[in-house]
């Protein structure tokens, strides 16, 4: 014990790690992702330089009336870096999870460690929300280039991205390690991620939207984080309450936190 006690003193990191052990799931997900993340980069910054080409200048060229107050390029940014988030987050929740149960079965072999589930999860949840961040930092590069941000609390968007990405990753490491084929993943997207990003708001306003259509927007957790990351680029209150939209992206994390660790551990414990 005084050995133990001894090398975490002389090892901070060590001693870190042990009193947090979701750091070294996290850990060995950097470690694997340095294989790849100069391709990464590299998308990061052309996905959402393409995309405001192609729609807030190309589209925008032929919208002439302002969108809610603003030139078209302007109200599209806040709403493409939420959607970026959301589809990130989902990326990285749908065959990395599957892939780690079924195929890979690292989960299972980090079950046999001292690592808890909520340690497993969490150190997941925390790589998922590490490259939404930095996807959306490079997202919000661009859109300063493009002079697209209006005001201080642009900033603000980064944690709002968090939030989006737990609320959004959350449930869906439960949905992923619920079933045991890619083919279910493919419909998520197409029944789930496709609409949302359509119809929450990223592209137009929702209230052009029939009613039924407008109350299945606000049901999801994209318009919240859309219209969060609008208020903060333009500088302008939301359309709906802060506390309000915090609190209902918290509720998802929350409640996918729940749903997930469920999952998870009757997976993972015998």
């Amino acid at each position: 014990m005084a050995l133990l006690e001894s090398t975490a003193a002389t090892h901070p990191r060590a001693g870190l790690v042990g009193r947090f052990p979701a750091l070294a799931v996290l850990e060995y997900n950097l470690v694997a992702y340095r294989r790849t993340w100069r391709a990464g980069v590299f998308s990061s910054f052309l996905l959402p330089l393409l995309t405001m080409v192609g729609f807030g200048v190309g589209v925008g060229a032929y919208v002439d009336a302002p969108v809610a107050g603003v030139p078209y390029l302007d109200f599209l940014v806040p709403g493409l870096i939420a959607s970026t988030a959301l589809q990130v987050a989902i990326g990285e929740s749908t065959w990395p999870v599957l892939g780690n149960f079924e195929w890979i079965k690292i989960y299972f072999a980090q079950a046999a460690t001292p690592l808890r589930v909520a340690d497993i999860l969490g150190g997941q949840l925390g790589f998922v929300l590490f490259r939404v961040l930095t996807s959306s930092l490079a997202f919000l590069l661009v859109a300063a280039a493009f002079g697209a941000l209006h005001s201080p609390w642009a900033l603000a968007t980064l944690p709002l991205v968090a939030l989006i990405g737990a609320a959004v990753a959350a449930p869906v490491f439960a949905y992923s390690s619920s079933v045991r084929s890619d083919s279910y993943l493919a419909l998520l997207f197409r029944f789930a991620v496709i609409p949302m990003t359509l119809f929450a708001g990223v592209f137009f306003p929702v209230e052009s939207l029939p009613v039924v259509l407008r109350w299945l927007a606000y049901a999801s957790p994209l318009w919240h984080g859309v219209d969060l990351c609008r208020a903060a680029t333009l500088g302008v209150a939301p359309a709906w309450s802060v506390p309000g939209h915090l609190l209902y992206l918290a509720a998802w994390a929350a409640v996918g936190w729940w749903l997930a660790h469920s999952a998870f551990r009757r997976r993972l414990v015998v």
